[in-house]
């Protein structure tokens, strides 16, 4: 199952990825049908599909939470200045992170992270990426309960 979500994952990153470039250049495309394209290349391969809907919907439809949470925490870099590839790596970790945690251990979420932005991602985009997940799953484990429940994080 681990490497079935790691495929998983990879889907995931390059759905976001092609929906926010094209509607960035082209205008409003459906996440839906690059969704169902992109996981009927992998019918075979991936037997977890609802993960992966999950995964890519509830990144996108929380991604300006993601992106606030995520702005202080690497606040020399704002969000539109990130590479959209790790802005995107770091907005599913988050999100696994926030709303997966009861199926999804944090440090198999941060590590997957890592391994995506190894391999899509720059010569520091892994480095980038662990720091910031890192303090991000600190962060919201000191106490910060309170916060957590009221959507803050």
């Amino acid at each position: 199952m681990a490497s079935n979500r790691h495929l998983g994952r990879i889907v995931a990153l390059q759905t976001l990825y092609e929906f926010e470039f094209r509607n960035d250049s082209e205008g409003k495309l459906e996440l839906d049908d690059i969704l169902s394209r992109n996981l009927s290349r992998y019918e075979a391969a991936i037997e977890d599909k609802a993960f992966v809907s999950d995964l890519v919907k509830g990144t996108n439809e929380k991604a300006n939470l993601l992106d606030a949470n995520l702005q202080p925490i690497a606040p020399g870099w704002p969000i539109s200045q990130i590479a959209r590839i790790d802005r995107n790596i770091l907005r599913i970790g988050l999100y696994e992170l926030l709303y997966c945690a009861d199926t999804v251990p944090p440090k198999v979420v941060i590590n997957e992270a890592v391994e995506l932005a190894k391999s899509f991602g720059s010569d520091n985009s892994s480095k980038f990426v662990n720091g910031v997940l890192g303090t991000a799953y600190r962060n919201l484990t000191e106490g910060d309960s309170d916060e957590s429940k009221s959507g803050k994080i």
